[in-house]
């Protein structure tokens, strides 16, 4: 099952400030609270998203992460993993986190906070939907970085009435449910006593004005089907199934109100030759008996073109020859990865009458009568005896 977008559990847009970010998560707190909430399971997973949702958003350091990759930034795949944020938080973190943020001693308790009032958080009128779309990269693609110019169909603001949804600028009244505030608010009692909560108003959509005379062309909902043509930067390192953020460019909100984002999630184009194991590269390479036995040298592919190696006179199958600095960029800039270069013996499936009598000659010969046991020292023998 897939995470939520952090942003969509507090109620936040992505330019909160900290203090509403703080306030979106304090009245989730008190709605969801354990304390409150006795036996009840939903509520208590929804306590424990709200808190993981605000140790994200509430790090400059994790919420800048958030906003480039998603959920992916700390599943691994681009630094950092496990619990919130990678931090790995407990109930206990929570509650600590929780009575910091009411200005208690934390510890888990709950009590004394009566005539708690709404601190007016942050309502978005109306909110456009994200977009995801996939980008196939290459194997040099991902380990240079690049731009790409992605043309999306989507939702676009009205050019007719410049999105407000209105024929024009006097087609408006003032909305006489929430007085024009977009807003309406309710005093609730209870045992923590008077609480004010506050929701978008259903009568105009959080607008403060409702449209008298729509306009033609997007009937009152200041948004069309259109295209764009969006430029995407995409760093080196990413990798497969690694979501990108590009904040706004989703599809265009209803009248004028936040646009959404644009997801971008990766995909890799499989390399005829090279095989991705995290920022590690891996060659087969298949040679001859020959070859390993008399030494020789191999061109190897990387990314930047092709190299040579030099193997040297018996080389063994399954030796690996490490190129370091060959592999992949770490996404968060952490150095690069290696290219390691597998060695395989090749064995012919059919041999001519010559070739043959060739290697029956061969076998009979004492170098080619030892098992690789009785080429090891004494000391290397214990080794294996301890294995």
């Amino acid at each position: 099952m897939s995470k939520r977008d952090y942003y969509e559990i507090l109620g936040v847009s992505k330019s909160a400030s900290e203090s509403e970010i703080k306030k979106a998560y304090r009245k989730l707190a008190i709605k969801y609270h354990p304390d409150k909430n006795p036996d009840d399971n939903e509520a208590e997973d929804k306590f424990k998203e709200a808190a993981e949702a605000y140790d994200i958003l509430s790090n400059p350091e994790k919420k800048q992460k958030y906003d480039q990759f998603g959920h992916a930034a700390f599943e691994g795949g681009a630094g950092g993993g496990g619990g919130f944020g990678g931090a790995g938080m407990s109930m206990d973190d929570i509650f600590s986190m929780f009575g910091d943020i009411f200005g208690g001693g934390g510890g888990g308790g709950f009590g004394g906070f009566s005539g708690f009032g709404g601190g007016g958080s942050n309502f978005s009128r109306n909110k456009g939907s994200n977009l995801r779309v996939r980008v196939r990269l290459n194997l040099k693609e991902i380990a240079e970085g690049v731009d790409k110019k992605i043309k999306v169909n989507k939702y676009i603001k009205c050019g007719t009435c410049s999105g407000t949804g209105a024929k024009d600028s006097s087609a408006f009244h003032t909305c006489a449910k929430c007085s024009g505030t977009g807003r309406v608010t309710q005093v609730v009692n209870s045992f923590l006593g008077q609480m004010r909560t506050e929701a978008v108003c259903p009568d105009c959509g959080g607008d403060g004005k409702t449209i008298t005379d729509k306009c033609k062309d997007c009937h009152g909902e200041g948004i069309v089907k259109g295209e764009e043509v969006i430029h995407v930067h995409i760093p080196a390192g990413v990798a497969e199934g690694m979501q990108l953020s590009v904040s706004g460019k989703g599809n265009a909100a209803k009248r004028g109100g936040e646009p959404g984002d644009l997801l971008v999630v990766i995909t890799e184009e499989e390399h005829p030759e090279l095989i991705r194991d995290d920022n590690d590269l891996i060659y087969n390479l298949y040679t001859t008996f020959p070859n390993l036995a008399l030494g020789c040298d191999a061109e190897i592919p990387t990314i930047d073109g092709k190299v040579k190696v030099k193997l040297e006179a018996g080389t063994q199958p399954g030796k690996i020859l490490r190129l370091r600095g060959k592999g992949l960029p770490d996404v968060n800039g952490y150095g690069k990865g290696d290219l390691l270069v597998q060695v395989h013996l090749w064995v012919p499936n059919k041999l001519n009458k010559e070739e043959q009598e060739l290697l029956e000659k061969l076998s009979t010969l004492p170098n080619f009568n030892k098992s690789p046991r009785e080429n090891k020292s004494f000391k290397d023998k214990l080794k294996d005896m301890f294995k």
